[in-house]
């Protein structure tokens, strides 16, 4: 006997409940019947960007309510849209495209709503990080999503450090402009022969991947920086720790090969995870008593 699919949603729901939305990346046949139907269900939609929202709301049909929820005003609106899954309504929770809850502001209303005891119920569907894993060619049996690195150098440089070792598949979202920089920065901190892979419009038109070491694609992104929507995907360390390095003998052969103290510091900081401000101040020293 042949077996149905389950119909989740009826023509509307009579208590209050979070509906977490995924939504396509950009193909817009990705969307899921399931995702359509739990969108036409509800009160409101809470959406990243309102204007995405439309679009996609006018290619199937929906008609919804649509308020803006964005880092802007997403503790501000928490609790207003808590408060009316409380007294019934259902709200459902649409990020710009993939799966709301990473790495945008949908996590805070998904917790908000746990707190207040209001059920919560994932539509899944496209995920960019693991569109970019799968296709990417590297590992994929143990892997960690780390989102978007620091914007300051020093930061960046330092959690780089602390994931250099780390043995499974690491995946990163960056913004066109950074991706070079950040690029150089891992190979830097992990290895310039690390492979890696570069995956941007994921589903769209122009959708490619570039694959390679990490000094190959910090180069081809310089050269040619990509366009939209970016995530890079970097096989784990298959190395032993590494041994602990004498800071001082190290700033010492970097001094003699001519190196700034500003170079050294960011090398430095990036092999053995310590303050790159402490490093470049030690290396001052260093210089100073050379002179």
């Amino acid at each position: 006997m042949r077996q149905r699919f389950h119909e989740s949603f009826p023509q509307k729901v009579n208590t209050g409940k979070l509906f977490v939305v995924a939504t396509p990346l950009g193909n817009l046949e990705d969307m899921s019947p399931r995702a359509v139907r739990a969108l036409s269900s509800v009160t409101l939609v809470a959406a990243e960007d309102t204007r995405s929202a439309q679009r996609l709301f006018s290619h199937f049909q929906l008609r919804v309510p649509v308020l803006s929820y964005f880092i802007g005003n997403e503790a501000q609106r928490t609790p207003r849209f808590v408060e009316r899954m409380r007294n019934g309504e259902t709200i459902a929770l649409i990020s710009d495209a993939g799966l709301p809850g990473i790495s945008d502001p949908g996590e805070r209303l998904i917790r908000a709503s746990l707190d207040a005891n209001l059920p919560v119920e994932v539509v899944p569907g496209p995920s960019a990080s693991l569109t970019a894993l799968v296709g990417s060619g590297l590992p994929t049996g143990r892997f960690t999503f780390i989102g978007f690195l620091p914007r300051d150098r020093t930061p960046r440089i330092e959690e780089l450090a602390r994931l250099r070792t780390r043995a499974e598949t690491l995946i990163f979202f960056e913004a066109p402009v950074r991706t070079a920089t950040t690029l150089a920065d891992l190979a830097l901190a992990f290895g310039e022969a690390r492979r890696a892979c570069v995956a941007r419009e994921l589903t769209k038109l122009h959708e490619e991947y570039l694959r390679g070491t990490l000094a190959e694609l910090a180069e081809r992104t310089a050269a040619a920086p990509p366009r939209g929507e970016v995530t890079i995907v970097v096989e784990g360390s298959c190395d032993a720790p590494t041994p602990t390095i004498d800071l001082e003998a190290s700033i010492d052969e970097r001094l003699a090969a001519g190196q700034s103290p500003k170079e050294i510091s960011t090398a430095l900081a990036a092999l053995t995870g310590k303050s790159r401000r402490q490093i470049y101040q030690l290396v001052l020293s260093r210089r100073s008593q050379r002179s």
